[in-house]
């Protein structure tokens, strides 16, 4: 049914300085950029998915919206899951109680790409905004170099109900649980959803508040790379601030952060070990 995440969405109030960073971070040049309705947009693939960046550029409907949400606090807002039939996934996840809206048609002319695709219902998904796309075909992938991002480790969800993540991730979307673990040390639950080559993280903590109905939140992005080294030293060397090269907490990982220039996203650079 939900076969990949197609790409998710970030918002910012500067296009320009967007691209600017997430072209040092991702290594590479958006494949596309744009404007229409008075929101601009740019679009970096990687190895397993793409990440939209859209931001307000006149006055519009869509621009006073991107503005709202930016200025509540949002940066990552949305999730586009692909599907290979769209009308099938919609009747299924309509029967599966999520509200799908109408499906709709769209298109990107500049990278002859086309999709069909419905919203589902936001408070139904615990306040995160979920699409579901089907598009004839896959973003182009740029030509990737030493020290280029190669793909999305896991984006990182915050909730204070695990069991809604459990009963809509796992028993509406059909997305593999892949772990659920508590982790004292941390005061933190984790769950990962496995969708493809990437993971979602819905991460859960043990300490304060916990209101079951409140929203969960889109929050953090990991992104994998072959070698961290060239990666932290083109991010250094153009004044960013990043930690050490440290261990992860997976066995067989190393890690470094990107503290600053992400769109006020926690970024973390992974790097599996090849033993």
């Amino acid at each position: 049914m939900i076969t990949a995440l197609d790409h998710f969405v970030a918002l910012s109030l500067d296009i320009d300085a967007a691209i600017d960073d997430y072209g040092l971070i991702i290594g590479t040049d958006p494949i596309f950029r744009g404007a229409s309705d008075g929101v601009a947009s740019a679009v970096f693939p990687v190895g397993n998915t793409a990440i939209e960046i859209l931001a307000p550029v006149g006055d519009s409907a869509s621009a006073d919206r991107i503005r709202q949400l930016y200025s509540g606090g949002a940066r990552l807002t949305s999730l586009v899951f692909a599907t290979e039939n769209c009308d099938e996934t919609h009747r299924l996840l309509g029967r599966k109680g999520l509200g799908p809206d109408e499906i709709v048609e769209g298109q990107q002319p500049a990278l002859e790409r086309h999709w069909r695709r419905f919203r589902l219902d936001d408070e139904l998904m615990g306040g995160v905004r979920v699409f579901v796309s089907q598009p004839d075909r896959d973003f182009p992938h740029p030509a990737l170099s030493e020290g280029c991002v190669t793909a999305l480790d896991h984006l990182v969800i915050q909730t204070s109900n695990p069991d809604r993540a459990v009963a809509n991730y796992a028993g509406r979307l059909g997305l593999r649980l892949a772990l659920d673990r508590v982790y004292p040390k941390f005061g933190t639950r984790f769950l990962f959803f496995r969708i493809g080559t990437l993971s979602l993280e819905i991460v859960q903590q043990l300490k304060g508040s916990n209101a079951p109905s409140a929203s969960d939140t889109l929050w953090g992005l990991s992104w994998a790379v072959d070698r961290l080294q060239p990666v932290r030293d083109r991010l250094a060397a153009a004044g960013r601030s990043v930690s050490d090269i440290r261990q992860g907490r997976k066995p067989g990982t190393r890690v470094f952060t990107l503290r600053d220039h992400n769109l006020d996203i926690p970024t973390l650079f992974i790097e599996q070990s090849s033993t």
